[in-house]
């Protein structure tokens, strides 16, 4: 058809176009998982997950990423990149650096959020992400919009299901059956039903 040749070429090298921008995005994200990963590698406190010892925060970091993918295998590289920076380096500001008490927690969880959105920034400014998305990372790190938006929903879904099936047998024997009703609940009333689903098929 008369005109017809000239436009395969344009569809040719806009899809091409379209398949470097992604495989861009993919490797950006790749190296900016790593990124983090390294940034958490060096925590002092290990633990064991399926019979392997670990960096603590690495090891849950990787498993909140997991679960991410579990409950929303369609999520934005801005929800997988605040889950794997969730805790970067938390080690950093121990729970002993606040008065004991409920105001010395909040303001130990405060601090805490600010330490892991502004480390988790540098490494996706370092990473050559722009400013708008570094600061949805931040704003999902930080659990902005919880219970509006899905996204936050899931990292919020996720981080509680970490929570359930690795931590909740190591408080159990430092509180009273009452107490633990009350973290359980308090944990589950953060969830939402699809979550709670998959609480109830841990190996609790």
């Amino acid at each position: 058809w008369p005109g017809s040749t000239a436009s395969i070429p344009v569809c040719s090298a806009t899809s091409a176009r379209h398949r470097r921008a992604v495989a861009g995005a993919a490797d950006r994200l790749q190296a900016a998982l790593r990124a983090i990963d390294a940034a958490n590698a060096g925590d002092p406190e290990r633990i064991r997950i399926d019979g392997e010892e670990r960096p603590k925060e690495l090891a849950h970091a990787q498993l909140v990423s997991e679960w991410v993918e579990r409950l929303l295998p369609e999520a934005s590289d801005a929800l997988r990149l605040a889950a794997r920076a969730h805790h970067v380096r938390r080690w950093e500001i121990p729970r002993s650096s606040y008065p004991e008490g409920r105001k010395g927690y909040l303001r130990w969880r405060a601090k805490l959020q600010q330490h892991h959105a502004a480390l988790v920034d540098e490494i996706l400014e370092q990473g050559g992400y722009p400013e708008a998305f570094r600061e949805r990372v931040q704003a999902i790190v930080r659990k902005r919009g919880l219970g509006r938006d899905p996204e936050v929903q899931v990292f919020e879904d996720a981080l509680c299901l970490v929570f359930l099936d690795t931590q909740l047998e190591e408080i159990v024997a430092k509180l009273d059956p009452e107490k633990l009703e009350e973290v359980v609940r308090k944990t589950l009333a953060k969830m939402s039903a699809v979550a709670i689903d998959h609480a109830q098929r841990l190996s609790l």
